[in-house]
């Protein structure tokens, strides 16, 4: 058979392609990520073929043994921790893409019989299916990398439970904080991650199977079956759309970009706290540097590149946006665009996620540092202010006062809780002996008495509610054990040993 009638396409067609053009628009060197999923998609529809007539059972069997035959070859196999690792056959580029290769490796196994696979279906709907299966499988990882990264800021939580810190507004110490209430403040953020995932999963969690190019399968499938055999809620309701639709891939994508985001926003503090001037946390040597120049350094090279990735993964977002951009009904060429930056994305997003957790666990914190830095500053201003406002003096007076009551402070060098009595009263009758109690460290913490406050009792009862949160997803996820080999696939997807 030459190449020119190899194709998929060809037959209309009395001229081979430009050899050039031919090798500029495969899709095979990148949409080979897809391979599992296409495995997956082509038995789904073997059964709907089955269930149709157009298949018996020993036809069906057959093709079923060989698309598991090239899984077998090509795709990588589970294995334990210690055991020698199968490797898969290169899959080589004579395809034109991951479903001309399926179809050529098919016909090698069991002849033209693999030739009647095609039957009822377009490539427009399969690409469609496998970026689904794709999408939704590593949203799945992806989760309980996220899981696993909120369960580290969970345990750091945990060690440093009643340790302080400033925070932080215009990146000007502003009031003392438990440490324990800093790092809940990114598990929630990853637990918004997750969330957003979720539901990224359901909405994109309909098969398109049975949608032929455009209009619908000119067979009298039962495109229910595909969809159960893969695991969807139900058949996509319209043809059109479901070969055309790539929403999940932009909201996938937009997902990734704000764990980027709360990465980055990690890891700027991270690089921050971690400088001479802060002094809050020390670099775990693991994943830092030195300098080639200047031996005594050490360098967050971790925390940079954290800090870095949400532009790649935001320019995948961006990427896809464009391509989307104005396009008419149904499938378009363009489309086929959409599958790079998906993967590059995801292979960012999910070793960044990974690291972030194990790096989170490594990381030491440097309480005397954090401590003495909340007794200094007037960090206790607003809780003072509090405290003239239970003598019954109006807010804004009380900001004044206390206002004028640190300017004094500033002049003489001294903290507010160093002041006398006789000096206080300068500043208004109202102060009385019980100030001194009001302004310690505790009970500026404690005076934030509130749901979502900093109180002690407030961030224990948060951390608790936090800890189980995590380990429910892990119940649902899988976690991330720190032990655990790791391995990148095609797709740069990130696997835990099993």
């Amino acid at each position: 058979m030459s190449e020119h009638s190899a194709k998929m396409w060809s037959g209309r067609f009395r001229e081979p392609l430009d050899p050039l053009f031919d090798h500029w628009q495969r899709s095979i060197k990148f949409d080979r990520a897809l391979l599992s999923e296409e495995i997956m998609a082509s038995r789904a529809h073997a059964r709907a073929l089955l269930a149709a007539g157009v298949l018996n059972d020993g036809e069906y069997s057959k093709v079923v043994d060989g698309l598991d035959g090239i899984a077998s070859r090509f795709i990588q196999q589970p294995h334990t921790l210690g055991e020698q690792p199968h490797t898969p056959e290169p899959m080589g580029s004579d395809a034109e893409d991951i479903h001309h290769f399926v179809e050529m490796k098919l016909v090698e196994a069991v002849g033209d019989l693999g030739l009647k696979l095609h039957t009822g279906r377009s490539r427009n709907e399969q690409i469609a299916t496998d970026l689904r299966l794709y999408v939704r499988e590593r949203i799945g990882i992806l989760i309980a990398h996220l899981g696993a990264w909120a369960g580290a800021l969970v345990e750091q939580a945990k060690t440093h439970r009643d340790a302080v810190m400033p925070s932080y507004t215009h990146l000007q110490r502003a009031e003392p904080v438990l440490v324990a209430h800093w790092l809940l403040a990114y598990v929630q953020m990853a637990l918004r991650d997750i969330s957003r995932l979720e539901d990224c999963a359901r909405r994109l969690n309909y098969c398109p199977l049975g949608s032929g190019a455009v209009a619908g399968a000119t067979l009298a499938l039962d495109r229910n079956i595909a969809a159960q055999e893969l695991g969807f809620l139900a058949p996509t309701a319209n043809s059109m759309d479901a070969t055309s639709d790539r929403d999940f891939v932009l909201e996938y994508l937009q997902a990734l970009t704000v764990i980027g985001l709360h990465a980055s926003r990690f890891a700027e503090e991270i690089t921050l706290f971690a400088t001479a001037e802060f002094g809050f946390v020390e670099l775990p040597e693991a994943f830092s540097t030195g300098s080639s120049a200047m031996p005594q350094k050490k360098n967050p090279d971790f925390t940079e590149l954290v800090r870095a990735k949400v532009g790649r993964i935001h320019g995948a977002t961006e990427t896809v946006t464009l391509l989307l951009k104005g396009l008419p009904l149904a499938y378009n060429k363009d489309m086929q665009e959409t599958q790079e930056p998906v993967f590059a994305a995801t292979s960012t997003a999910h070793l960044m996620t990974y690291l972030l957790a194990r790096f989170t666990g490594a990381l030491k914190f440097r309480n005397d540092r954090m401590r003495a830095a909340c007794e200094s500053g007037y960090l206790n201003a607003m809780a003072a202010a509090t405290y003239l406002v239970h003598k019954g003096v109006p807010f804004r007076k009380a900001h004044e006062k206390i206002g004028n009551a640190v300017r004094y402070c500033l002049d003489k060098g001294c903290e507010l809780g160093d002041l006398t009595l006789d000096e206080l009263k300068q500043f208004g009758p109202e102060f009385e002996e019980d100030f001194f109690a009001a302004v310690t460290l505790e009970a500026t913490l404690d005076c934030h008495d509130v749901i979502g406050g900093t109180a002690r009792s407030r961030v224990h009862a948060a951390l608790a509610e936090a800890e189980e949160r995590v380990q429910a997803i892990a119940d649902v996820y899988g976690s991330v054990s720190m032990g655990d080999a790791v391995s990148v696939g095609d797709a740069g997807v990130i696997h835990a040993g099993a």
